[in-house]
């Protein structure tokens, strides 16, 4: 499998901790591929006066989604994340946080295949979407993926 990631803090040493997450997914979840360098954007969906630092990562796995999904709950609780976001009215209720793992797509691969085709992979269940469906809506995810992602 192919994932991209999208990674963002607000709190502490932002781009440390992001390294460190890169670091723990490279080793727990898969290798990584690729890369986009820092982002920085002020918070979207709630007010603060700590900017983020995003990052996008590819890598692949032999890992399937839900498990890839597992891990990085794991890493963001490892790396001081204390709570996730919550939902109000039916709408995201975001805050400040020192890490954030998000996947944004997945792509499985034949098994004889080491570059394309790839397929895409369409989950849609209570704890995982695939494709991220709030994705094409964010410069943070948008702008770093697009170093990565051959086909932005």
């Amino acid at each position: 499998m192919i994932y991209y990631l999208s990674i963002g803090a607000n709190l502490g040493e932002r781009e440390q901790t992001i390294n460190q997450a890169v670091s723990l997914l490279n080793s727990e979840v898969g290798r990584v591929l690729a890369r986009s360098a820092f982002y920085y954007s002020d918070p979207v969906g709630f007010d603060s006066e700590h900017p983020f630092c995003n990052i996008c990562l590819k890598l692949t796995s032999e890992l399937p989604p839900q498990r890839v999904l597992y891990i990085t709950q794991d890493i963001e609780k490892a790396l001081g994340r204390t709570e996730k976001t919550q939902t109000a009215n039916g709408k995201p209720v975001y805050h400040d946080r020192e890490i954030d793992i998000d996947l944004l797509m997945a792509f499985d691969m034949p098994a004889d295949s080491t570059d394309f085709p790839l397929f895409p992979v369409c989950i849609n269940s209570k704890r995982l979407t695939l494709p991220h469906p709030r994705m094409d809506e964010r410069d943070f995810v948008k702008i770093p993926l697009s170093e990565i992602f051959p086909f932005s």
